[in-house]
Parts: C-alpha cells; sequence; structure tokens
C-alpha cells in the first residue's frame, strides 16, 4: 500500500494526461498559454497504463481520476479508459474536464468503461464565461455536461470557483441550474495554484462567505462528518434532501489529515500532494529498464515521505512552482 508516515493511505490516484487545455481560465493561466510539455516528455498511452495497473495491481489504488490541463485534448484518452476498465480489481474510472469537448466523446467514454465526470463551469452567463476563459464556449460546455448525463456518466459533478467581485454573486443561480438538471454542484475555495502566482488569500471567497450566500435563498442542512470520510467536499442537503450541494474549503478547512490521493504528471512525476514541491520520477527509470516491482517500490518512497499539510497557512509557505494545469486536478 501506499502509506505515509502518518498513517494515510492513498487509494485514490488522479493522472494527468496532459497539461495542454483549450480554454485560459484567469486563475489558471495567462491569456497567452504557457509552455507545454515536449511530446518525447509526455507517458505514451502504453506507459499511462501500466503505471496504473502498477497501482491497481501492486499499490492498492482503487479509484483512477484522468485529469490535465484538459483531458480530452489527449487523442488515446478513450483507449486508455478503456484499457484501465479491465483491470482486477476494477478501479473506479472518473474523469475531471471542462466539458468542451463531452458532448462528441461521452458516448466513447461511457462504452469504454467510464463512470462518472466531474466538470467545471463557473458561470452561467455568456459574457462572463468569455471574461474569465478567454473563450466563447459555454454552450459547448453546457451542451457536453448533458450528453454527460444522457451517456450515463453520472452522477454529473460541477465544480465551481468563486472569485470576488468577478462571479461570487452567482452561487445561488448555479445552485439553483444544478439542480434543475440533476447536476451536483460543490463550489471550491480559489487556491495558490495560478500559473501567474497572482492569488491573494484577502480576495478569495471563503467557504464561510459561499455558504451564507446559498443559505440566502436555500434551505440547507448539514450532512456531517460521518459520510464524509476522505472526501474533500463538506455536504448539506438542499431543502431536507436528497439533493445535496458541497462546498470544499481547501484553504480554510483544509482536510489534509485524511487525504487518500496520489498523484501522476503527465511526464511521469509522482507528486504526493498537490502542493508539493518535489516530484519524484517514474518515467525515467520505466524508460531506463526498471520492472514493475521497482516501480513500485519508487512510488512507495514517494509517498511515505509526504508532508502533514499543504502548508498553506504557514509563514514560509512557496506556492508550487508548477500550476494546476501542468499538476492535475
Amino acid at each position: 500500500m501506499l502509506v505515509d508516515r502518518y498513517g494515510r493511505v492513498a487509494t485514490d490516484l488522479r493522472v494527468s494526461l496532459t497539461d495542454r487545455c483549450n480554454l485560459r481560465c484567469t486563475y489558471c493561466m495567462p491569456e497567452e498559454g504557457l509552455a507545454w510539455l515536449p511530446k518525447q516528455d509526455v507517458l505514451t498511452d502504453d506507459e499511462v497504463v501500466r503505471l496504473v495497473r502498477i497501482a491497481v495491481e501492486r499499490l492498492g489504488v482503487r479509484e483512477v481520476r484522468f485529469t490535465g490541463g484538459e483531458p480530452l485534448l489527449r487523442r488515446g484518452l478513450v483507449d486508455i479508459v478503456a484499457a484501465c476498465a479491465e483491470l482486477e480489481p476494477r478501479p473506479e474510472l472518473s474523469l475531471t474536464t471542462n466539458a468542451v469537448g463531452l458532448a462528441r466523446t461521452a458516448s466513447a467514454l461511457a462504452a469504454a468503461g467510464l463512470d462518472r465526470v466531474n466538470g467545471s463551469l463557473d458561470t452561467l452567463r455568456a459574457d462572463r464565461f468569455e471574461a474569465l476563459t478567454h473563450r466563447r464556449r459555454l454552450d459547448d460546455v453546457l451542451a457536453g455536461l448533458a450528453a454527460a448525463r444522457e451517456a450515463g456518466l453520472e452522477p454529473v459533478k460541477i465544480n465551481a470557483v468563486l472569485m470576488r467581485g468577478v462571479n461570487d454573486d452567482e452561487a445561488p443561480e448555479l445552485l439553483a441550474w444544478a439542480l434543475e438538471h440533476g447536476y451536483e454542484l460543490r463550489f471550491i475555495e480559489q487556491m495558490p495554484l495560478d500559473a501567474q502566482h497572482g492569488w491573494d488569500r484577502a480576495t478569495m471567497v471563503t467557504a464561510e462567505e459561499i455558504l451564507a450566500s446559498l443559505q440566502s435563498v436555500f434551505d440547507l442542512t448539514p450532512v456531517g462528518d460521518v459520510e464524509r470520510g476522505s472526501a474533500p467536499a463538506e455536504a448539506w442537503l438542499v431543502g431536507g434532501g436528497p439533493a445535496r450541494v458541497g462546498v470544499i474549503a481547501s484553504v480554510t478547512r483544509p482536510f489534509c489529515g485524511s487525504c487518500d490521493r496520489t498523484r501522476l504528471t503527465a511526464e511521469g512525476q509522482v507528486r504526493n500532494c498537490l502542493f508539493a514541491r518535489d516530484e519524484s520520477d517514474l518515467r525515467g527509470a520505466m524508460r531506463s529498464g526498471a520492472d514493475d516491482a521497482e516501480l513500485a517500490r519508487r512510488w512507495e518512497v514517494a509517498m511515505a515521505v509526504k508532508a502533514a499539510g499543504h502548508g498553506i497557512d504557514d509563514p514560509g509557505f512557496l506556492q508550487p512552482s508548477r500550476p494546476m494545469s501542468a499538476i492535475g486536478g
């Protein structure tokens, strides 16, 4: 198992398939984009599947989520999903996406064995969407989310980031829309993972503010920690249930003590924390001929030294040099 020095066991693997993205969300990357990884540095489809297989068969991983960048830009995505769905024991397979191209691929992904989808959507207003993403693709996103639901990739979860003075007045509107369409909405506190390093805690919309905005319109009942486990979202029943809304308070109410995640970047680096400053190279060892046992051992060593927490509140906190798009969500 992937056990760290604090006794936490990593059973949830996040696999970044690319650092590229077709949106330019202001809290993630600049409008002109970033310097993408050279093609030869990115894991091949077979290398991705091999490392996922090692994680599942040798290291106890039970959930695999494919991320980016934007994973729908990975040409071999459907084949990777199909290969991972054949592993024993079969892991739960999910995808985090901006949903821009999901209308074209949802059915194929479902047929390949994908179980569910997490979409990203911060606003329902076309002008705001364009200002936030520098693209006119809101209709494509909405169509992609609908296609995921129709393909049975449920529950379709929607992640939304609120920004002060930008879209922080939209929380009730987003929740009403999610309830209408049968999506599960989760609000995420903005984290210091932008390429521009412009994050400012003073301007971050906190979980308490998000809840206050929602409670001005909706009757919310906390589900309670007993059902939360290692899930990052604190959940509330809406109007007595069964519909619910979540808030991921990564900054103000961190859940590091129950974290069960391990991360693999698009170029085969293990990250034991989203905010880690160090990485462990599996690609180099794999391409040099390391067998599965050696790769598993290296992964175990990488996870064993995981820090107690992300340290955002520490005086000496340093934002990771990589932005979220290059790490994988």
